[in-house]
């Protein structure tokens, strides 16, 4: 398996743009896949300066309905004719950052006539699957972290039933991507069992001052070496958070950036 990563917050060369979000190209057995598309058409020009063939792309995959993944969208209908792009029937809803700020999709490509509904979990075929996880119970409390939606006209927590995750079995493992793990990543571990997991953890609003934060990352890097998992991450996971969980996860935790190539 080939992972490029088209687009994160931050870039292996001045040639390449960074943005807060995530686009990953994926090449595995025949298949060639996009996960996620960033806020903007950034992960395409990074795209064609990696040789990143977007218009091979034969599927799509949305994480979850917030721009910084999804604000790409229209760049690649454009740029790929055919491929079906795959998200949670709830990616369209509502989502803001605090009470104002809008965070969602696009509306107006709701209706483009490329988009295919997850309406549970989702066989793609050649060992990949989408799996929302819809119904399962949290081991670890969810966080909405300040992220809101509305729901008849009333603003509620973010409870990320918007947010889905690819599975690729292959050569007798199982890679999880997560676009920004809302659902908790130690959630995410404990329901899906992956040997490698690539994605944000939605770390970055600790405040690493404050020792309730600092005994959460503990925690977590204990849970996670637990796992026996290595875990490639980026984006939302916060460089302050990475630092302190490579202390102690070792060899066991990686981080990327936009022009990263990892093979798996």
């Amino acid at each position: 398996m080939r992972i490029v990563t088209l687009v994160e917050n931050t870039a292996l060369a001045p040639e390449l743009e960074s943005e807060h979000g995530l686009s990953l190209y994926v090449e595995t057995g025949d298949r060639r896949l996009l996960f996620d598309m960033g806020q903007s058409a950034a992960f395409a020009r990074n795209a064609a300066r990696l040789g990143a063939d977007l218009g091979a792309v034969d599927t799509a995959v949305l994480s979850h309905g917030h721009y910084d993944h999804g604000g790409g969208l229209a760049e690649f209908l454009r740029q790929n004719a055919a491929a079906p792009v795959y998200l949670s029937p709830y990616a369209f809803e509502p989502h803001l950052s605090g009470p104002e700020r809008d965070i969602g999709l696009d509306p107006a490509l709701r209706d483009c006539g490329r988009l295919r509904f997850t309406g549970g979990e989702t066989d793609l075929g050649d060992g990949l699957t989408l799996a929302p996880c819809a119904g399962a119970a949290p081991a670890v409390p969810v966080d909405p972290a300040g992220l809101y939606t509305r729901q008849k006209g009333q603003l509620l927590p973010e409870d990320f039933r918007h947010e889905q995750y690819l599975i690729a079995e292959e050569g007798g493992r199982r890679i999880v991507f997560s676009g920004c793990s809302h659902r908790g990543i130690l959630n995410i571990v404990r329901w899906l069992r992956p040997d490698v997991v690539v994605g944000g953890f939605h770390f970055k609003h600790l405040d690493l001052r404050l020792e309730a934060h600092q005994a959460l990352l503990e925690d977590a890097a204990r849970r996670l070496l637990d796992s026996g998992a290595v875990f490639y991450t980026c984006h939302c996971t916060g460089e302050a958070a990475y630092r302190f969980l490579k202390d102690r996860m070792g060899d066991r935790l990686h981080a990327l950036s936009t022009g990263s190539v990892l093979i798996l």
